[in-house]
């Protein structure tokens, strides 16, 4: 079995996307070849954006809001190729609907992960603003009481997060779902399984850095190897390998957290603790550290929103999908979708 720190093993280490694109009996109309070229070019461009510029960019909040940003417009893209591609329900086959069902449930799983340990972040920020109140009194006992505080924020941030711990089986299984399930008489089945298969290098890879971000393990962090053939390849393996060369680094640092602006706040707070023990606190010198902490907690409300803009996608989806199985009554298949919603909020 693959796992997220395996190192590469050659370009199809989970089947050829080209495959069944390329056989003599698989030759695809204008229109189709057309719509594919556009999904992938936009998909390439869009992975372009993810490429860090500079290094200080890399597991930073504003980095993460924008790449949850771009996997909403990616996933929004594959449904609107759906419609393009003029690919009724009735049309999947059930190994299809399955691949989709069993990718979905397993990314709203992600996303509540995620979304509590956003929220987790945040409620340090109360021990933060309770400090600071304190600080700005500047007498003994608000010292003490600012003390605590900060005491308790350092605990908060470095404790686990079951939901987190649990990212990197998800992660594991979904690296196995990158194997294209074989289209036999269906060109446009093909077209979509090839753009889905973009759309899920895309996807693993950027839940992998939120969960190697949020875990502070390099364990949950992918190195997925495509093809070169692939539109969206180039891109999407400079954004691989400069991200990757860089959270390793950070790793092998002695940092209470991997996330930027989170050790801004650290920093800021190591300097008041500091200040707490000689007796006196400048009220000036407070400032940078309120500014952390007011860069920090907007950036995770910002991100807090894109994930919980991608849940909503993702459920939207899946339950657009069970209705119209519903509607064809389709029951072998919705036999099995109350384990699978399990994922919804």
């Amino acid at each position: 079995m693959a796992r997220p720190q395996d190192p590469p093993r050659g370009f199809f280490p989970f089947g050829n996307p080209f495959k069944n694109l390329s056989s003599k009996n698989s030759v695809l109309s204008s229109k189709l070849l057309s719509l594919l070229n556009n999904f992938e070019t936009n998909l390439a461009s869009s992975i372009t954006k993810l490429v860090p510029k500079e290094k200080s960019e890399i597991l930073t909040v504003s980095w993460m809001k924008l790449a949850m940003e771009s996997l909403c417009q990616t996933h929004n893209n594959i449904k609107t190729l759906i419609t393009d591609l003029e690919l009724p329900v009735s049309d999947w086959e059930d190994k299809w609907v399955d691949v989709y069902l069993d990718i979905s449930v397993k990314l709203l799983d992600l996303c509540n992960a995620f979304s509590s340990e956003l929220t987790r972040l945040n409620q340090g920020h109360l021990l933060l603003q309770f400090a600071l109140h304190n600080l700005e009194a500047n007498s003994p006992q608000n010292l003490s009481k600012a003390q605590s505080s900060l005491d308790s924020w350092k605990k908060h941030v470095v404790s686990k997060n079951p939901r987190i711990e649990n990212c990197r089986a998800i992660l594991s299984s979904l690296v196995q779902t990158l194997n294209l399930p074989k289209v036999k008489n269906s060109a446009k089945g093909k077209v979509l399984m090839r753009a889905l298969y973009g759309v899920k290098v895309k996807t693993l890879y950027i839940s992998g850095v939120f969960a190697a971000a949020f875990s502070g393990s390099s364990q949950n962090l992918m190195y997925l190897t495509v093809s070169s053939e692939l539109p969206w390849a180039q891109s999407f393996m400079e954004m691989q390998n400069t991200m990757n060369g860089e959270i390793k680094n950070i790793f092998l640092s002695d940092r209470l957290t991997v996330l930027k602006e989170l050790e801004a706040v650290d920093s800021g707070v190591k300097k008041i603790y500091h200040a707490i023990q000689q007796g006196s606190i400048d009220p000036i010198s407070l400032q940078p550290l309120k500014n952390s902490v007011t860069e920090l907690s907007n950036g995770l409300d910002l991100v807090s929103k894109e994930v919980d803009c991608f849940f909503k996608i993702l459920l939207s989806g899946r339950d657009t999908l069970l209705e119209n199985l519903r509607s064809m009554g389709t029951s072998t298949i919705l036999a099995t979708s109350p384990k699978k919603a399990a994922g919804k909020k």
